[in-house]
């Protein structure tokens, strides 16, 4: 039974645009990013572009260490392609109770629970998915132009490998996350409000504020986006906090626990809110 409710899921998703169009603009978004900050600071190591020219000072300064800067640019595949798996995630909940297929939905399986552990999973798995496509972007532009700089990839190394496969983890926990969201709060509109101006605002500020004193440091762990780059390894926000100041991390299965965490208070939370009402 529920092997047919993931079936179907999956119909629902893939019969829509909105997942191929996410994907698309993913790939773009994560490779134009990854392969121009790679060329800005590959160049940079390698001598073949002026610090001074680029306007980020003079010598290295400010700059990753060499040995750190293609994790870094790989890792743009989730610090900042995160907010695709959510959105979709979110859509394909909230598109439900848009467009009341739901009902039809309960009419053929009136498990409600066992419906939305199905569709927990269906976009667990596009949300690795989506994973994938953007390390394409992140991983093969990225390592395109460091070496075309005659920097190492570092591709032969394992912890990069490691690297790469928690970032499909933390998208498809991300994917689930937009899960719960929609269910929590089934208004499509106000669903992506909340995605946008979290992730793109309201989480970020956070973060770079709580860099300055251990005490909201250690808070700031516990965010999902902190937490989604604990899991990964690499994150451009470890770029991003002033010279000598406070910081703490979690350890990469400490930051997926968080980021499952929240996924599973969102879903759980959406499934007593909304998705045990009438949705008729």
């Amino acid at each position: 039974m529920l092997l047919r409710a993931i079936r179907a899921e999956f119909a629902k998703l893939l019969t829509t645009r909105i997942w191929w169009i996410l994907a698309a603009v993913l790939f773009g978004y994560i490779g134009m990013l990854s392969g121009g900050l790679a060329a800005l600071f590959a160049g940079i190591q390698s001598g073949a572009i002026d610090p001074s020219a680029a306007g980020t000072g003079t010598g290295t300064q400010g700059t990753p260490p060499l040995g750190s800067l293609p994790p870094l640019v790989y890792s743009f595949a989730s610090s900042v392609g995160y907010v695709f798996p959510v959105l979709l995630g979110a859509l394909a909940t909230t598109g439900e109770f848009r467009h009341q297929t739901l009902t039809p939905t309960f009419l053929a399986n009136p498990r409600r629970a066992q419906v939305l552990g199905a569709k927990v999973i269906t976009l667990f798995l596009a949300g690795a998915a989506f994973g994938a496509i953007a390390l394409l972007a992140s991983v093969g532009i990225g390592a395109l132009v460091i070496n075309a700089f005659g920097v190492d990839t570092l591709l032969g190394d394992s912890a990069t490998w490691s690297l790469i496969g928690r970032t499909v983890i933390a998208m498809a926990l991300w994917a689930a996350v937009g899960v719960g969201l929609g269910v929590l709060v089934p208004s499509q509109v106000a669903s992506i409000v909340i995605v946008l101006a979290f992730t793109q605002f309201v989480e970020p500020l956070l973060r770079f504020a709580s860099m300055f004193t251990e005490a909201t440091a250690g808070i700031a762990t516990f965010l999902p986006g902190a937490a989604s780059d604990a899991l990964v390894g690499a994150s451009i926000f470890t770029m991003a906090g002033p010279v000598g100041g406070a910081t703490s991390t979690l350890d990469w299965w400490q930051g997926g626990l968080v980021l499952l965490a929240y996924a599973a208070a969102a879903t759980v939370g959406g499934y007593f809110v909304s998705w045990r009402r009438d949705v008729t």
